[in-house]
């Protein structure tokens, strides 16, 4: 198995890898044993996931029943933490600093659903602390800054919002080893810049504009550019670069799949093909993302999945787990 490498990515490798070696060492003494409350904790997060984002819903079903649970977990506290950054009205920056306090803790004190599932999801699957802590502390970066300059500034915000989850996620599923790391960075870029270039109209309007300016700038694009809101001929030379290279990264990732355990594939294979397939959408609306959000259907999801449960099957040649 070959891996390609670019330049922005070794400086995230090596994040991860020092977050990895925060792994949590969890005893039985430390699950937390409280069967009701766990129940509603997680029921609390299956709601936030089947409301907030019906693809990672659709995706996650197909996770054996405790890997789903916690899955959503993960989702619920990915889900609060930037939902803290979007309020408009208080001290966002104290409420974020006060649910990274909350969240963290290895049994939450407080009545707090969301948290206690995630503790306890962090807990089962040993998931490294560290990872969590670089989620909000990527989150917390759109506080402050709200334009990026090259591809490799915008890849470092990518990881913090987007690789973390994956490489969360790896530990729910169960994988290989350190050599399934950087797959998931790769493919939580990918998925980050979809959402990017998916909100380009919705992130303008924010006061946010995440496509790296070194590149609009090469296509003879501006901000003004943004602000109008016109889909011409250097804009959609500009979105076919991009989308390109995105699909690049998908390709790029596809042999990470097969370091995962094998009842985790499908679920990760079908993740990333409906976000691939926004792409599409966006292709065929002619890159016009300033006033129509991309998307893809139920039923488009859904047609999807005898073919990636064959592709699923069939990735790589390694089988974990037996």
């Amino acid at each position: 198995m070959t891996f390609q490498l670019h330049g922005w990515e070794p400086p995230l490798l090596a994040l991860a890898l020092e977050a990895r070696r925060s792994e949590n060492i969890t005893t039985a003494e430390d699950l937390i044993e409280e069967p009701a409350r766990l129940e509603r904790a997680y029921a609390r997060c299956e709601a936030i996931t089947s409301v907030h984002s019906r693809s990672f819903h659709l995706a996650s079903g197909l996770l054996p029943a405790e890997k789903r649970q916690a899955a959503r977990a993960l989702y619920a506290f990915c889900r609060v933490s930037d939902n803290i950054v979007d309020q408009l009205e208080g001290n966002v920056e104290a409420a974020l600093n006060n649910w990274r306090q909350r969240v963290l803790k290895p049994v939450p004190t407080e009545d707090d659903p969301v948290a206690l599932a995630w503790a306890d999801a962090r807990l089962r699957y040993r998931i490294p602390t560290s990872y969590a802590e670089q989620l909000i502390d990527g989150v917390t970066r759109d506080l402050y800054q709200t334009r990026y300059y090259t591809f490799a500034d915008l890849a470092t915000y990518a990881y913090g919002v987007a690789s973390t989850v994956g490489l969360m996620s790896m530990h729910i599923i169960g994988f290989s080893g350190p050599e399934a790391i950087p797959y998931a960075i790769k493919l939580g870029v990918a998925l980050q810049v979809t959402n990017i270039l998916r909100d380009v109209g919705e992130d303008w309007r924010a006061g946010r504009v995440y496509l790296p300016r070194e590149e609009l700038e090469l296509f003879g694009l501006s901000e003004k550019d943004l602000a109008a809101g016109r889909v011409h001929d250097r804009w959609r030379d500009f979105m076919r670069f991009q989308i390109s290279r995105n699909r690049q990264l998908y390709k790029e990732a596809w042999p990470g799949i097969s370091l995962l355990h094998k009842d985790g594939r499908l679920a990760i294979t079908a993740a990333a093909a409906f976000y691939q397939a926004i792409l599409d959408d966006i292709e065929a609306h002619d890159y016009n993302v300033f006033d129509r959000r991309a998307h893809v259907s139920a039923w488009g999801k859904l047609r999807r999945l005898p073919a990636l449960w064959w592709q699923s099957r069939k990735a790589g040649s390694l089988t974990i787990g037996d």
